[in-house]
Protein backbone atom coordinates (compact mmCIF):
# COMPACT_ATOMS: atom_id res chain seq x y z
CA UNK A 1 0.00 0.00 0.00
CA UNK A 2 3.04 2.20 0.34
CA UNK A 3 3.08 2.87 -3.53
CA UNK A 4 -0.39 3.96 -3.50
CA UNK A 5 0.48 6.82 -0.76
CA UNK A 6 3.40 7.82 -2.42
CA UNK A 7 1.62 7.92 -5.39
CA UNK A 8 -0.88 10.53 -3.89
CA UNK A 9 1.85 12.40 -2.03
CA UNK A 10 3.06 13.38 -5.49
CA UNK A 11 -0.16 14.50 -6.32
CA UNK A 12 -0.51 17.10 -3.74
CA UNK A 13 3.38 18.27 -3.37
CA UNK A 14 2.72 20.62 -6.35
CA UNK A 15 0.22 22.46 -3.90
CA UNK A 16 3.01 22.81 -1.08
CA UNK A 17 4.96 24.83 -3.63
CA UNK A 18 2.80 27.49 -4.56
CA UNK A 19 3.05 28.43 -0.48
CA UNK A 20 3.11 31.91 -1.04
CA UNK A 21 1.00 34.79 -0.76
CA UNK A 22 -2.26 33.27 -2.68
CA UNK A 23 -5.71 34.72 -3.03
CA UNK A 24 -8.93 32.45 -3.29
CA UNK A 25 -10.13 31.55 -5.67
CA UNK A 26 -8.01 31.31 -8.43
CA UNK A 27 -11.41 31.45 -11.27
CA UNK A 28 -14.22 33.39 -10.26
CA UNK A 29 -17.47 34.36 -12.45
CA UNK A 30 -18.10 37.60 -13.96
CA UNK A 31 -20.10 40.18 -12.09
CA UNK A 32 -20.29 38.66 -9.18
CA UNK A 33 -19.97 39.65 -5.54
CA UNK A 34 -17.27 37.37 -4.75
CA UNK A 35 -15.61 36.54 -1.16
CA UNK A 36 -11.88 36.25 -1.69
CA UNK A 37 -9.32 35.17 1.08
CA UNK A 38 -5.57 36.61 0.87
CA UNK A 39 -3.85 33.63 2.79
CA UNK A 40 -0.04 34.21 4.08
CA UNK A 41 2.30 31.82 5.30
CA UNK A 42 5.40 33.20 7.40
CA UNK A 43 8.49 31.37 4.95
CA UNK A 44 10.86 32.59 7.39
CA UNK A 45 12.68 32.11 11.05
CA UNK A 46 11.38 35.76 11.81
CA UNK A 47 7.42 36.57 12.18
CA UNK A 48 5.55 38.17 9.39
CA UNK A 49 4.40 41.94 10.54
CA UNK A 50 2.62 43.73 8.21
CA UNK A 51 0.77 42.32 5.22
CA UNK A 52 -0.22 44.66 2.13
CA UNK A 53 -2.36 43.96 -1.06
CA UNK A 54 -3.26 46.15 -3.66
CA UNK A 55 -6.07 46.29 -5.76
CA UNK A 56 -6.63 46.18 -9.57
CA UNK A 57 -8.77 48.60 -11.44
CA UNK A 58 -11.22 46.08 -12.62
CA UNK A 59 -12.31 44.63 -9.14
CA UNK A 60 -14.49 46.47 -6.60
CA UNK A 61 -13.72 45.53 -3.49
CA UNK A 62 -16.61 46.35 -0.99
CA UNK A 63 -15.91 44.87 2.40
CA UNK A 64 -13.18 43.25 4.95
CA UNK A 65 -13.49 40.91 7.56
CA UNK A 66 -12.10 41.32 11.00
CA UNK A 67 -9.22 38.99 11.62
CA UNK A 68 -8.69 38.63 15.16
CA UNK A 69 -4.80 40.32 16.90
CA UNK A 70 -4.68 42.12 12.91
CA UNK A 71 -5.62 46.30 12.88
CA UNK A 72 -6.75 46.98 9.19
CA UNK A 73 -5.74 50.13 7.23
CA UNK A 74 -8.11 50.64 4.29
CA UNK A 75 -6.05 52.33 1.46
CA UNK A 76 -8.65 54.46 -0.86
CA UNK A 77 -8.30 56.76 -3.79
CA UNK A 78 -9.18 60.30 -4.16
CA UNK A 79 -12.69 59.26 -4.95
CA UNK A 80 -13.04 57.21 -2.27
CA UNK A 81 -12.37 53.76 -4.05
CA UNK A 82 -10.82 51.23 -2.08
CA UNK A 83 -7.09 50.65 -3.92
CA UNK A 84 -5.65 49.02 -1.28
CA UNK A 85 -5.46 47.12 2.25
CA UNK A 86 -2.80 47.05 4.81
CA UNK A 87 -3.10 44.28 7.63
CA UNK A 88 -0.74 44.38 11.23
CA UNK A 89 -0.41 42.32 13.72
CA UNK A 90 2.32 39.21 14.39
CA UNK A 91 2.20 36.10 12.51
CA UNK A 92 4.74 33.41 13.93
CA UNK A 93 7.14 31.38 11.33
CA UNK A 94 5.85 27.93 9.98
CA UNK A 95 1.83 29.68 10.61
CA UNK A 96 -0.62 31.47 8.31
CA UNK A 97 -3.29 33.86 8.25
CA UNK A 98 -6.16 34.47 6.05
CA UNK A 99 -7.64 38.03 5.36
CA UNK A 100 -11.52 37.61 3.77
CA UNK A 101 -12.73 40.41 1.58
CA UNK A 102 -15.12 40.83 -0.71
CA UNK A 103 -15.15 42.30 -3.94
CA UNK A 104 -17.64 42.78 -7.31
CA UNK A 105 -15.92 41.33 -10.15
CA UNK A 106 -15.57 42.85 -13.52
CA UNK A 107 -18.46 42.07 -16.15
CA UNK A 108 -16.19 40.81 -18.79
CA UNK A 109 -13.80 38.04 -18.60
CA UNK A 110 -10.32 39.13 -17.26
CA UNK A 111 -7.35 37.98 -15.27
CA UNK A 112 -6.59 39.73 -12.11
CA UNK A 113 -3.35 40.03 -10.68
CA UNK A 114 -2.87 40.34 -6.69
CA UNK A 115 -0.14 41.88 -6.07
CA UNK A 116 1.21 41.84 -2.38
CA UNK A 117 3.86 42.77 0.04
CA UNK A 118 5.03 40.96 3.04
CA UNK A 119 7.19 42.41 5.55
CA UNK A 120 9.52 40.27 8.25
CA UNK A 121 10.47 41.56 11.69
CA UNK A 122 13.78 42.84 11.45
CA UNK A 123 12.73 44.87 8.04
CA UNK A 124 12.51 42.65 5.29
CA UNK A 125 9.98 43.15 2.70
CA UNK A 126 8.85 40.48 -0.38
CA UNK A 127 7.00 41.65 -2.93
CA UNK A 128 4.68 39.14 -4.22
CA UNK A 129 3.96 41.08 -7.58
CA UNK A 130 5.80 38.93 -10.22
CA UNK A 131 5.28 36.54 -12.88
CA UNK A 132 3.51 33.46 -12.53
CA UNK A 133 7.14 31.95 -13.92
CA UNK A 134 9.05 33.78 -10.92
CA UNK A 135 10.18 33.28 -7.22
CA UNK A 136 8.17 36.01 -6.15
CA UNK A 137 4.50 35.30 -8.21
CA UNK A 138 1.07 37.82 -7.82
CA UNK A 139 -1.60 35.10 -7.42
CA UNK A 140 -4.17 36.00 -10.16
CA UNK A 141 -7.64 35.02 -10.40
CA UNK A 142 -9.05 34.34 -13.75
CA UNK A 143 -12.29 35.91 -14.10
CA UNK A 144 -14.74 33.68 -16.39
CA UNK A 145 -17.73 32.18 -17.33
CA UNK A 146 -17.10 28.59 -16.83
CA UNK A 147 -18.75 26.38 -19.60
CA UNK A 148 -18.03 23.06 -17.46
CA UNK A 149 -20.23 24.28 -14.44
CA UNK A 150 -17.93 23.30 -11.94
CA UNK A 151 -15.79 25.66 -10.39
CA UNK A 152 -11.95 23.98 -10.52
CA UNK A 153 -11.95 23.47 -6.76
CA UNK A 154 -14.54 21.07 -7.43
CA UNK A 155 -12.54 19.04 -9.95
CA UNK A 156 -10.11 18.96 -7.54
CA UNK A 157 -11.87 17.42 -4.88
CA UNK A 158 -13.44 15.20 -7.71
CA UNK A 159 -9.90 13.93 -8.96
CA UNK A 160 -9.17 13.54 -5.03
CA UNK A 161 -12.38 11.46 -4.64
CA UNK A 162 -11.34 9.26 -7.52
CA UNK A 163 -7.83 9.00 -6.22
CA UNK A 164 -8.86 7.72 -3.25
CA UNK A 165 -10.84 5.10 -4.66
CA UNK A 166 -8.85 3.81 -6.96
CA UNK A 167 -6.73 3.05 -3.68
CA UNK A 168 -9.31 1.92 -1.49
CA UNK A 169 -9.80 -0.88 -4.65
CA UNK A 170 -6.48 -1.76 -4.87
CA UNK A 171 -5.98 -2.04 -1.09
CA UNK A 172 -8.77 -4.33 -1.23
CA UNK A 173 -7.80 -6.42 -4.27
CA UNK A 174 -4.22 -7.06 -2.31
CA UNK A 175 -6.41 -7.64 0.74
CA UNK A 176 -8.53 -10.64 -0.93
CA UNK A 177 -12.24 -11.00 -0.57
CA UNK A 178 -11.23 -12.28 3.33
CA UNK A 179 -10.29 -9.00 4.43
CA UNK A 180 -13.87 -7.60 3.95
CA UNK A 181 -15.40 -8.35 7.81
CA UNK A 182 -18.53 -6.52 9.43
Amino acid sequence: MAPTWAFVALLLFPMTLGAHAVVQPAQAPPGAYQRYVLRVPTEREVPTTRVEIRFAAAVTVVSFADVPGWELEVMTDSAGRIVGAAWTGTLPPRRFVEFPFVAVNPDDEATVAWPVTQTYAGGEVVEWAGPEDSDTPASVTRVTASGDGLPASAWLGIASLAIALVALGLALRKAGPDAIRV
